[in-house]
């Protein structure tokens, strides 16, 4: 638990587990699905392993958190929270100045595009999406997303296998896609991402992918 704040309050009760650093974004990947101790460190790459065994033990006290046999798994109190996070993200969305360059990067945003697979929408077998990433240093501009049975990869080097379809572009510009400031076809339009591959392919990708709810929310005027 964080510092008390001394007060019957209850937002000053909930706040004083909530507020720690990383703890929200610690249940912001619980939500989203990872559960591993490896799964939820792709998702918080700047955190330290020792400090997020540090929140889930404060999570699991605090009763938000259960271990089942290594997965980590909400409880009923802790899936409470899933709309208050929806809610700040939505806030965010809107109201949160531009992404600075340090919020790039292309390793987290394919981790979040590959949980959010839509599998009913993509061809049988295995299709793999590649990207280049033109705004990138040289080491970090490749990366193929491998979709196959039901699961998704996401592989910094190349999976050797045959490409469906090459997205080519900005990285500002595909993360701008994902959170929902401008579409697909927006983007292709202005050619800050150009999509190679069969024309069948090139039109489908979008449905590939469910965006999180805060895309969808209204911006201001």
């Amino acid at each position: 638990m964080g510092a008390g704040y001394y007060q019957f309050c209850p937002v000053a009760k909930a706040m004083e587990l909530l507020d720690e650093r990383w703890t929200m974004l610690v249940l912001r990947e619980l939500m989203a699905g990872s559960g591993r101790f490896n799964d939820l460190r792709r998702g918080l790459p700047r955190m330290s392993p020792a400090l997020l065994s540090k929140r889930l033990h404060s999570l699991t006290v605090a009763g938000l958190v259960r271990n089942d046999d290594g997965r980590y798994v909400l409880t009923a109190a802790g899936l409470e929270l899933a709309p208050i996070l929806e809610a700040i993200g939505v806030w965010g969305v809107r109201w949160i100045g531009e992404l600075g360059d340090a919020d790039l990067d292309p390793k987290l945003l394919l981790w979040d595009m590959h949980r959010r697979v839509d599998h009913d929408a993509v061809p049988p077998g295995r299709s793999v999406v590649a990207f280049e990433f033109t705004d990138v240093p040289s080491a970090l501009r490749q990366w193929w997303l491998v979709i196959a049975a039901r699961e998704a990869d996401v592989c910094d080097a190349d999976p050797g296998f045959d490409v469906s379809v090459t997205v080519h572009g900005s990285l500002r510009r595909l993360t701008e896609v994902w959170r929902g400031d401008v579409s697909w076809q927006h983007a292709q339009r202005d050619e800050a991402l150009r999509v190679r591959g069969p024309e069948h392919l090139r039109r489908a990708l979008p449905a590939w992918f469910t965006l999180a709810p805060y895309a969808t929310a209204a911006r201001p005027s």
